[in-house]
């Protein structure tokens, strides 16, 4: 049973790799028969494995797609890459894949084998991204462990550095992970303080779990993107954006990215009206002069005495 169990192991690796396999080359790699791997071949169809087979000079078998996916089986090569990808996307979050990115960490880095994620570490400590972005960079194995208490429902400790430098310890119960596009959030109930907290995860340091599990508990809003805007624009100034824009909409959109979010609105086939909010008028004035583009801010005023300034400083800058 143990041989067959891994022979159809490593049957299935084969398979996954994209392309026909002849039953006379798979016998030869697997060292059995061509019957054995017919045999083999069914008992992984009644397993739900999706193989089809082809017949002629140049048919035999593949892997198909299913209605769900199959475990993955990787090489060691594999596993880093992926892993080392994942912790990429998980640093600098792309909008779509952020959460998706995590998650997907956390259930690779449980199984790798130790020897496997010292190689991921060490690629990570030995590389540094060529255009650094300005906020605090999150170590993604921060991230994982965020995840997975919040996955598993388990009490998560955690020493906390506030705005104004002030170190405390937290006793959690995680719910969520939340990306901004230039920050991560942990959405988590604080059970010294009795209430739902949003924590900034750069600012988090040693996060333990406690082996304690929770009840999952209603969360006072179901979306926690909301929830977690709720509470940044509560706590921090906030500038109201009105600005013309002379971009068509649809470009601006794209050039803004996951800031313009249901923000721009079109004006006529060559200019469009951006409307938004930020908590700094240096990202408000950056976003706009990186859309090369003319553009107008009628909200907010300190938005547009700040633009004054910035062309004064620039303008000294590149005299003779």
């Amino acid at each position: 049973m143990g041989d067959m169990s891994a022979r159809l192991l490593g049957l299935l690796s084969l398979l996954q790799t994209p392309r026909e396999w002849p039953g006379s080359e798979l016998a030869e790699r697997l060292e059995v028969s061509p019957r054995t791997i017919r045999r083999d071949i069914d008992r992984l169809r009644e397993l739900g494995y999706p193989v089809q087979a082809t017949m002629g000079a140049v048919g035999g078998y593949r892997l198909a797609a299913g209605a769900a996916m199959p475990p993955l089986l990787l090489d060691d090569e594999e596993a880093v890459a992926i892993a080392v990808g994942l912790r990429t996307a998980a640093a600098h979050p792309v909008d779509g894949i952020d959460e998706a990115s995590v998650r997907a960490l956390a259930k690779l880095e449980q199984v790798l084998p130790s020897r496997l994620r010292h190689r991921v570490g060490a690629i990570a400590a030995a590389t540094v991204p060529m255009l650094a972005g300005a906020e605090p960079p999150v170590d993604p194995r921060t991230l994982v462990v965020l995840a997975g208490a919040a996955a598993n429902r388990e009490r998560l400790r955690f020493a906390y550095r506030s705005g104004d430098g002030a170190e405390t310890r937290r006793l959690t119960e995680p719910y969520r992970l939340v990306a901004t596009g230039r920050r991560w959030y942990l959405m988590a109930f604080d059970n010294d303080r009795d209430d739902w907290r949003i924590f900034r995860a750069d600012r988090i340091g040693d996060p333990h779990p406690t082996g304690v599990r929770f009840q999952g508990r209603v969360p006072p809003d179901q979306d926690p993107a909301e929830f977690v805007a709720a509470k940044l624009y509560s706590s921090a100034p906030v500038y109201e954006v009105v600005a013309t824009l002379r971009l068509p909409a649809g470009q601006a959109a794209r050039r803004l990215g996951a800031a313009a979010a249901g923000s721009v609105e079109p004006v006529d086939d060559h200019s469009c009206r951006l409307r938004g909010r930020a908590d700094t008028l240096e990202w408000l004035a950056s976003r706009l002069l990186m859309l090369g583009c003319e553009f107008e801010v009628h909200e907010p005023p300190e938005l547009r005495a700040y633009l004054r300034a910035l062309s004064a400083r620039a303008a000294r800058a590149s005299a003779p």
